[in-house]
């Protein structure tokens, strides 16, 4: 009896207990001394730091990244070939700053030039490659800008191919990231060039200037940029336990501010943050009712990947809601949009994604389509 008394008198004091709800912790990101700077998560876009991320500022040689992905874009696209030779132009061999030593009215490969601009920062190869690709480094710098606003970097002018200074040649960091992203996603093989650490060109041994490639083994790209007015300015990325994260950091006071700030950034970022992949692309997420149609359901979902970037540990805290048209008529082509899928985090709204049909629906028989007005009548 003093047995079942104490058990029950257990039970009713784990009643009388207060819930104790899991709450995520995620400070705030540390705060460094640099004009702006941001972190990216690559596969869902979002910005987990930001910090003046749409201020105009002066790229420097992180210019370069556009002139590899225009040359990585003429590739692609047969226009030019790694092993194309390409002249050297007096121009492009008197360039000051940091240099690959190629030397006037030589021969150097295409891909040598890469290597001169994406390990060395060459100003003298980013020259030599614009000339060849455009015909000039004007005419390049117009496809340049082109090319910008084609990825969404409405906050940035280009007047050159190397980032030297020039009152008319900014950017912001997230424009930059948003280069970075399309050069990953887009040219792998070419962003692969970017975590080679060396190369030699003519005898001389040349040493990558992003140093992060060896503190951090997970740092796999991208570009140093340093000039007085500039000061020193990073874009790298890394990946852990695939999540891929990209940041930039500009205008800092040294070599090793640019280096430790960045290590800062990403750490936190990979500490308190994780992503994952909700929906594939063309996967089906909903199935509508469709009126006057060949058949009496559509199938919906998204037209690319869809992922989310969250605090750690709350993933199941997730909220995702549908609203469909309440009539879908037929007929319908692929790729209609049909309705919208909601994503929230307690009260913040994270994903608003438009819902796409997957198949076309041709319009029904005429006696099909009068049995569904009579119903619609109805409904």
């Amino acid at each position: 009896m003093l047995r079942i008394l104490l058990f029950l008198m257990s039970i009713f004091v784990w009643l009388l207990s207060p819930v104790v709800t899991a709450v995520t912790l995620v400070p705030a990101p540390p705060r460094i001394n640099a004009s702006s700077y941001l972190v990216m998560d690559y596969h869902s876009g979002r910005l987990v730091v930001n910090e003046n991320a749409d201020k105009r500022v002066e790229p420097a040689s992180l210019t370069k990244i556009m002139t590899v992905y225009i040359a990585a874009k003429e590739l692609a696209a047969g226009n030019i070939h790694l092993d194309d030779k390409v002249h050297v132009s007096e121009k492009a061999w008197r360039m000051t700053g940091s240099r690959m030593f190629i030397e006037v009215n030589k021969q150097v490969t295409v891909e040598e030039l890469l290597h001169g601009i994406i390990i060395q920062s060459g100003n003298d190869a980013s020259v030599a490659l614009a000339e060849y690709i455009a015909g000039d480094e004007d005419v390049f710098a117009q496809l340049m800008n082109q090319q910008a606003k084609l990825l969404g970097m409405i906050n940035t002018n280009f007047v050159n191919s190397t980032g030297l200074p020039h009152a008319e040649h900014y950017t912001t960091a997230n424009d930059l990231a948003l280069l970075a992203r399309s050069l990953i996603r887009e040219y792998p093989e070419i962003y692969a060039m970017h975590s080679l650490k060396e190369f030699i060109y003519n005898g001389i041994k040349q040493t990558n200037r992003n140093s992060m490639l060896w503190r951090d083994e997970s740092v796999d790209g991208i570009k140093t940029g340093h000039t007085e007015s500039a000061g020193y300015c990073l874009v790298a990325s890394a990946t852990r336990e695939g999540m891929r994260l990209i940041s930039v950091v500009m205008g800092t006071e040294g070599d090793n501010a640019r280096i430790n700030m960045t290590q800062a950034l990403l750490s936190y970022a990979f500490r308190f943050f994780e992503t994952h992949k909700l929906y594939t692309a063309n996967q089906v997420i909903q199935t509508g009712r469709i009126w006057k149609g060949d058949r009496e359901s559509v199938d919906l979902g998204v037209n690319q990947d869809l992922y989310i970037t969250i605090p750690k540990g709350t993933y199941k805290q997730l909220d995702a809601s549908i609203d469909l048209e309440p009539i879908i008529i037929a007929p319908v082509s692929v790729g209609e949009v049909k309705g919208t899928l909601k994503v929230k985090l307690e009260k913040q709204e994270l994903v608003n994604q438009p819902l796409i049909t997957l198949q076309s629906v041709g319009s029904g028989s005429v006696l099909g389509r009068f049995k569904d007005d009579v119903k619609l009548l109805f409904e």
